[in-house]
C-alpha cells in the first residue's frame, strides 16, 4: 500500500480484524436443546464417536512419543468444527471460563484494570466499590509482589497477572505495591469478590438535546445498562440519540432483541431465525419501549458484527432510524453452545438469522475459514485505498423496508449514510506515532511523574476536562521523545494534526487519573466520525 493510502485508523482496524475470528457471536440457550439437536442423528453420532475413539486409543497405545490425551482430543474437535463454518468452534476449559466472564459481565477478582509498562505492572484504574478500592489501593500504584512472589522486572507476561489476581469469591490474595512519595512497600490483604464489568463504556449528553451511548458488547447485563443509560439521558433532556456500535463484535441474541425493543413501537418484527433442524422463530417488539420516539442514529463499521448487525438491521428495516458508518462484518449465523462435563464447550451453527425484510447478511464462506477472513481484510484494505468508499453489493437481491426503501443482504449491513476512511498523506506521521504507542507512553510517564501534583491541581474529572491544557513546552517535549524513538519530525503534519494529538494526549492523561469516562469526555471532540454523525442527526 502506498503512503498516500494510509489512514489514521489502519493500525486499529487491522488489530481488531485479526481477532475477528473469535467474536462472541450470537448465542441461544443450549440447556433444553441438547437432546433435540442430537437425537435426530443418533446413529451417525455414535458411529463417528466410535471411529474417533478407536483411532485415539491406537495412538495412545502405539505412538512413539508421550502425548497429552487432552490436547489430542482438543485438536481433533477443533479440526472437526473448523470444517463446518467459520463460527462453529471448540472452546477449551480455560477459554470457556474467560469467555463466560465476558458474556455474563461478571468475574471474581480484586477489581482493577492494569497495564504493563517498562516490565512493571501499573494499576490504571481501581474500580469503584471493588475489593481493591476498599483496602486503599489507588490508580498509579505499581504492583511489585502478588502473594509474596515478585512480578516486577522479570519479563512477566500480561496474561499471567489475571491468573494470579483472580480467584473464587471470598479467597484472599496479598498484593504489594510501590506508591509515588512512599518509600516502603505497601502490602494489602484483599478478599476477592464478584466484579461487574460494563458493556456500556460511556454515555452522556453531547449538547442540550443529543444523547450518546457507546456499547462494546452484548453481555448478560447489556439491556439493563442501556435501559439505565437512556433513562438517565432522557432525564437530562435527551430528544435525539446516537447509538454507537462501532467495533462491537456481538454477543447474546436475546440481549440484542431486548435492546431493539426499546426503540420500536409494539408488534414490529425485530429478527427471525431458521435452520434445517430449527423451525422459524420470530421476535417482535412489545409495548412501552423506552425510546420509541425521537431521532435515532446507529453507528456501525467493518467490525460491528452479529448482535450489532441484528440491532442495525432491525432499526433500518423498520425505518426507525438512520444507519451511519461503513458496511458491517456480515455474520448472519446463529450458534448454540453445548457444555461438556470437563468444563469445555463447543458452539455449533444451528440456524441463520434474518432481518425483518428477510435479509440474511452472512458473507459467503464456501471457500473455507482462512479465505473467509482474508476476504474481509482485503475488503477493508480496498475501501481504505479507494478514492471514495466502495460498498460492493455481494447479493443483488432487493429487499424492502417497512416504508419501501430498497436494502440488500449477503455481506453485512449497508449504512444509509457512508462515512469513508480519512485519507491524507499528512497522516503518515500521526500514524507512526499511534502505531508505536508513543502518545499513550508519554501520557503514562507524565502522569506517573506528576500524579500527586495533577490530582492536587485538578481534584476531579470535571475540573480536569475544563482546565487542563497540554502546554507548548509539554508538547515539544513529547515531540522530542518521538525523535528519540526514531520518528522524524514532520512540521506540516504537526501544523494540521497537532491540536488533535494534544487532545488525545490530554484524554489519555485524564483516563490515567480518573478513568474511562474522562477519556471519552475529552476524546469525543476529535472523533471525526462522531462529529459528522452529530451533523447528520441535527439535520
Amino acid at each position: 500500500m502506498s503512503s498516500k493510502m494510509k489512514t489514521s485508523h489502519v493500525a486499529l482496524i487491522i488489530s481488531v480484524a485479526l481477532t475477528i475470528g473469535v467474536l462472541l457471536g450470537v448465542w441461544l440457550s443450549p440447556v433444553s436443546k441438547n437432546e433435540a439437536v442430537f437425537d435426530q442423528h443418533t446413529t451417525r453420532t455414535i458411529e463417528q464417536s466410535t471411529k474417533l475413539n478407536s483411532i485415539l486409543q491406537v495412538i495412545l497405545e502405539n505412538y512413539v512419543d508421550t502425548i497429552s490425551v487432552e490436547q489430542l482430543e482438543d485438536n481433533a474437535i477443533r479440526s472437526l468444527l473448523d470444517n463446518l463454518d467459520p463460527h462453529s468452534a471448540y472452546i477449551s476449559k480455560m477459554e470457556f471460563k474467560s469467555e463466560r466472564e465476558t458474556i455474563t459481565g461478571l468475574f471474581e477478582g480484586i477489581g482493577i484494570t492494569f497495564r504493563i509498562e517498562d516490565d512493571s505492572v501499573y494499576v490504571i484504574q481501581v474500580l469503584d466499590g471493588g475489593p481493591a478500592e476498599k483496602v486503599g489501593m489507588l490508580n498509579g500504584d505499581r504492583i511489585i509482589t502478588i502473594n509474596d512472589t515478585n512480578v516486577s522486572g522479570i519479563g512477566i507476561n500480561i496474561n499471567d497477572i489475571p491468573k494470579k489476581l483472580k480467584g473464587p469469591k471470598g479467597t484472599m490474595v496479598k498484593v504489594g505495591v510501590k506508591r509515588e512519595g512512599v518509600s516502603e512497600l505497601l502490602n494489602f490483604d484483599i478478599r476477592r469478590d464478584v466484579i461487574l464489568t460494563h458493556s456500556v463504556s460511556y454515555s452522556g449528553m453531547l449538547d442540550d438535546e443529543i444523547g450518546y451511548i457507546h456499547l462494546t458488547t452484548f453481555s448478560a447485563t447489556t439491556y439493563k445498562e442501556v435501559y439505565n443509560a437512556i433513562r438517565d439521558l432522557k432525564s437530562q433532556g435527551m430528544k435525539k440519540l446516537i447509538f454507537d456500535l462501532r467495533d462491537n463484535g456481538g454477543g447474546l441474541l436475546h440481549q440484542a432483541i431486548n435492546v431493539v425493543d426499546m426503540f420500536l413501537p409494539t408488534n414490529q418484527l425485530i429478527v427471525y431465525t431458521e435452520g434445517r433442524n430449527e423451525p422459524r422463530s420470530e421476535s417482535y417488539s412489545r409495548a412501552g419501549g423506552l425510546f420509541e420516539k425521537g431521532d435515532l442514529v446507529v453507528m456501525i463499521n467493518e467490525t460491528s458484527a452479529s448482535a450489532s448487525e441484528i440491532v442495525a438491521g432491525a432499526i433500518q428495516d423498520n425505518d426507525r432510524g438512520t444507519i451511519v458508518g461503513r458496511r458491517s462484518f456480515g455474520k448472519g449465523l446463529v450458534q448454540e453452545q453445548f457444555e461438556m462435563v470437563d468444563g469445555s464447550a463447543f458452539r455449533l451453527t444451528v440456524s441463520r438469522y434474518y432481518t425483518p425484510s428477510g435479509r440474511c447478511i452472512q458473507r459467503p464462506y464456501d471457500k473455507g475459514t482462512d479465505e473467509y477472513y482474508q476476504e474481509f481484510l482485503s475488503r477493508v484494505m480496498m475501501d481504505m485505498m479507494a478514492d471514495s468508499l466502495i460498498q460492493e453489493i455481494t447479493d443483488t437481491t432487493k429487499y424492502y423496508t417497512r416504508e419501501g426503501r430498497v436494502v440488500y443482504g449477503g455481506g453485512g449491513i449497508y449504512p444509509d449514510v457512508i462515512l469513508p476512511y480519512e485519507r491524507d498523506t499528512l497522516l503518515i506521521y500521526y500514524n507512526k506515532v499511534l502505531q508505536k504507542g508513543l502518545l499513550y507512553k508519554y501520557a503514562f510517564d507524565y502522569t506517573e511523574k506528576n500524579r500527586t501534583t495533577l490530582i492536587s491541581k485538578y481534584p476531579n474529572s470535571d475540573y480536569f476536562v475544563t482546565n487542563f491544557v497540554v502546554t507548548n513546552t509539554m508538547f515539544e517535549d513529547f515531540v522530542a521523545n518521538t525523535i528519540k524513538k526514531g520518528i522524524k519530525r514532520d512540521n506540516k503534519s504537526l501544523k494540521v494534526y497537532g491540536d488533535e494529538m494534544r487532545t488525545l494526549l490530554k484524554a489519555y492523561i485524564g483516563e490515567l487519573l480518573y478513568g474511562k469516562n474522562t477519556f471519552y469526555e475529552v476524546y469525543l471532540s476529535i472523533d471525526k466520525e462522531l462529529q459528522k454523525t452529530i451533523d447528520i442527526i441535527k439535520k
